[in-house]
């Protein structure tokens, strides 16, 4: 079975506490960050994870797609909103039957639509406790290593530690 996760950036971004502070600094800084957390979150849970960031005021964009850190970044064109992108993804994905598909969002009518387009709905405060449990699981497996090497010589001071290699050695 085959795993998505997509995301309305910018929505996701304006209602995540961390990432909307960074966005008083920079919306650049906000959306890198947002692809780190999700980067981190897919290499994890081992999920394909999309980011649809509205280019629907950018006088001439056009779509453009990238993926960076094995996340796929995706910037609607002119006149497209995340909302109606990420609808049609959802039925293009729905149709294999072996695809999950998930969307990130707190905006209300989106979720409608993504609950009648056949896929789950999680909201940011969801998606920021999920993240927040994972980054605890990782910090735990990180930790259990350097406790196991802990061994007596890490915790006695060099110096006596010379001395008393020297008296071993007689």
């Amino acid at each position: 079975m085959n795993e998505y996760l997509i995301l309305d950036g910018y929505n996701v971004i304006n209602s995540w506490p961390k990432l909307k502070l960074l966005m008083n600094e920079s919306l650049e800084i906000a959306r890198g960050e947002l692809i780190e957390i999700m980067a981190e979150y897919r290499a994890f849970k081992g999920v394909n994870v999309i980011i649809v960031f509205d280019a629907y005021l950018v006088k001439g964009s056009t779509k453009k797609s990238e993926k960076l850190r094995g996340v796929e970044i995706v910037f609607t064109k002119e006149r497209e909103t995340a909302d109606s992108y990420i609808e049609r993804l959802i039925v293009e994905l729905s149709k294999n039957r072996r695809n999950r598909v998930s969307v990130v969002t707190n905006d209300w009518t989106e979720q409608q639509m993504v609950l009648g387009g056949g896929a789950t709905r999680v909201s940011v405060r969801e998606m920021v406790l999920d993240f927040d449990q994972i980054k605890n699981k990782i910090n735990k497996k990180i930790e259990t290593p350097r406790k196991q090497k802990d061994t007596l010589s890490d915790r006695i001071d060099p110096l006596i530690l010379e001395k008393l290699e020297k008296f071993r050695r007689g």
